[in-house]
């Protein structure tokens, strides 16, 4: 479970630190937002047809969370390695709360370290590297956690959420 960092939690030096915005911001065009729109009220539609209710509530509550992104600015989110663990936010993770890591590097798309947690409420961290360099990351993070060398593509979610503009 990862800490509330304070005055007394210790963290060890900073060895990488960088900057992410909390969500990607895209430029969707008109097109883009009509296209969801009719998947949205057809979706809701199936969801009353087969008085399936929750399920009509889930994409009402998904359209209005892509809406009000839409219209706002990503919180800025910075992100430590650290001696001693990894710094996201004001959240500390221990290395010992870790299972293992991978970096998904493709630019300019996709540059992306992925975190296993051993936590079953958060298992999986995203953090985008954006300029950062990839191989001293990995260099440093290989000293503290196993790198799973078997990952080589983004997980599912990552790909439909970037190809469809939603995250």
């Amino acid at each position: 479970m990862p800490r509330v960092i304070n005055d007394e939690v210790l963290v060890g030096n900073t060895l990488h630190e960088w900057s992410v915005p909390e969500y990607e911001q895209h430029n969707r065009n008109r097109a883009w937002y009509i296209l969801m729109s009719v998947l949205g009220i057809g979706f809701v539609v199936y969801a009353i047809i087969t008085s399936n209710f929750l399920f009509a509530l889930v994409i009402v509550l998904f359209a209005v969370i892509i809406f009000l992104q839409s219209h706002q600015e990503p919180i800025i989110i910075p992100f430590k390695i650290t001696e001693l663990g990894l710094i996201v936010n004001n959240r500390f993770y221990l290395y010992s709360e870790l299972s293992d890591f991978y970096i998904i590097y493709n630019p300019p798309e996709i540059k992306v370290l992925f975190i296993e947690t051993l936590s079953a409420t958060r298992p999986t961290l995203r953090i985008p590297l954006m300029d950062e360099d990839p191989n001293a990351i990995r260099s440093t993070l290989r000293e503290f956690v196993e790198e799973n060398l078997e990952k080589e593509e983004e997980p599912l979610s990552d790909m439909l959420g970037r190809k469809w503009q939603l995250h």
